[in-house]
């Protein structure tokens, strides 16, 4: 199934796409949020469209505002340095253990919503990564088991803003959560959607031109290994989002450093999980 959460700003409701075409279940479920993750959403959505035709559903627009496929989660957790060339262009070693960060879920906002700069910033970068949305709650989760956790996937742009994260003193924390710095979308795609999760391309441009083009085949920690080792350290909730790291291209790893500017357009995408768009503006631009 291809989940999906339609509408204007904090009124989003919840749909699917089917063949190509938005429906919406709001009659039926309330939100894709911990709630209908944790009580047996999926499998009750599942249960919905294998009884109930397409054509007995609503069809949302395709102009109609696509939000984050998830509600705002408990937590996103990031993974830093996850691919081998994007720790050396950064001229970091890669790491014995994954590198954790939290992102804040203030940050979330939809796949085609805009980027804003934040006020004072002048190193806003870009970074496509594959995001695991978990389906039920995790602790101490054996790596055997860890994909019996997942609820889905999906296209994650985690923007960054390079002086704060680095420069600043502290953890990367401060550089990661700034408002709009988290597009999700545009579906959640359910493990079966997707394939060979160990093999997915992921790329992004910056006003058309290519910066990232990788494979998640390149990851230093594979999905189950996560899913795992940020269990040994928090409870991971229903709905909540692990990102799992972005190939080399950002901004930070070129000669000279290149950052985003307003105007400047992003899109991005991955095998299996569609394409995303978000145009960049300066802070307190219209």
């Amino acid at each position: 199934m291809k989940l999906i959460r339609f509408g204007q700003p904090d009124q989003e409701k919840p749909g699917v796409i089917i063949d190509g075409t938005r429906y919406d279940v709001s009659a039926h479920f309330v939100d894709f949020d911990e709630k209908f993750f944790a009580h047996g959403g999926l499998e009750q959505l599942a249960e919905l469209l294998r009884n109930v035709e397409p054509g007995h559903l609503p069809v949302v627009a395709d102009d109609v505002r696509l939000g984050s496929p998830v509600a705002r989660p408990s937590k996103i957790v990031c993974v830093g340095l996850n691919y081998a060339d994007h720790a050396r262009e950064t001229g970091a070693t890669p790491p014995a253990e994954p590198v954790l960060f939290m992102k804040a879920t203030t940050a979330l906002v939809g796949p085609f919503d805009d980027v804003v700069i934040p006020r004072g910033s002048v190193k806003t970068d870009w970074e496509v990564e594959l995001a695991v949305v978990i389906g039920r709650k995790a602790s101490y989760v054996a790596e055997a088991d860890a994909l019996s956790y997942v609820a889905g996937y999906a296209l994650h742009n985690d923007v960054s803003e390079r002086e704060f994260q680095i420069e600043r003193g502290g953890t990367w924390d401060k550089g990661k959560g700034c408002d709009t710095f988290a597009p999700i979308g545009p579906w959640l795609a359910t493990p079966d959607e997707v394939g060979d999760i160990d093999n997915l391309r992921l790329w992004l441009t910056v006003n058309g031109q290519q910066m990232q083009d990788g494979t998640t085949a390149e990851f230093i920690f594979r999905i189950p290994h996560l899913i795992s080792y940020i269990s040994q350290f928090m409870t991971l909730l229903p709905g909540d989002v692990i990102s799992t790291g972005t190939p080399a291209g950002v901004g930070l790893g070129m000669t000279p450093p290149v950052y985003l500017q307003p105007g400047d357009v992003v899109e991005l995408g991955i095998d299996g999980l569609g394409t995303s768009r978000q145009t960049v503006k300066a802070y307190g631009q219209n």
